[in-house]
């Protein structure tokens, strides 16, 4: 009985979909649990956009908070690591794998389906794209910051 089933869960797990989400206007924190629990279920991600997705706060805070965390590095030798992203991409992706169990092997095998994209690549403009409602913002735009700005004010260069 429970052959039969792991049976069934492994041939669940092969049928993989596709979802292409669009970042625009989408709070960060919000999107990536979304993001994580779909690649956790098995499909594979592409976040488009991933530019304007938007942090809450005002500017002048989250460039504070990433500048200092941008100070962070090995005592012994900084070229050990840690790494900060600057690039909006590499920013979400970092985000995401922070939601998933990146020690164990569906961690790390979830983390390969997901891929971020700076715009729309020219292989994923006809497909349909889809938005999270409660990660859309709620506020008027000037009460958030998106990461193709905070990646331009902490050293990013297009």
């Amino acid at each position: 009985m429970v052959k039969q089933e792991q049976a069934q869960v492994k041939e669940e797990s092969k049928t993989t979909q596709n979802v292409i989400v669009d970042g625009t206007n989408q709070i960060a924190g919000r999107l990536c649990s979304h993001v994580a629990k779909l690649l956790i279920n098995g499909s594979r991600v592409s976040i488009v956009n991933s530019e304007n997705i938007m942090f809450s706060g005002s500017r002048k805070m989250v460039v504070e908070e990433y500048q200092k965390f941008l100070e962070i590095a090995s005592i012994n030798n900084p070229k050990f690591g840690p790494f900060h992203p600057r690039r909006p991409d590499t920013m979400i992706t970092k985000m995401v794998r922070g939601m998933l169990p990146k020690n164990k092997s569906s961690g790390q095998t979830a983390l390969k389906r997901l891929r971020a994209y700076l715009g729309v690549p020219n292989e994923l403009k006809s497909k349909k794209t889809i938005q999270f409602e409660d990660a859309k913002i709620r506020k008027p735009a000037p009460y958030y910051t998106t990461f193709g700005d905070l990646g331009r004010t902490v050293g990013w260069h297009e």
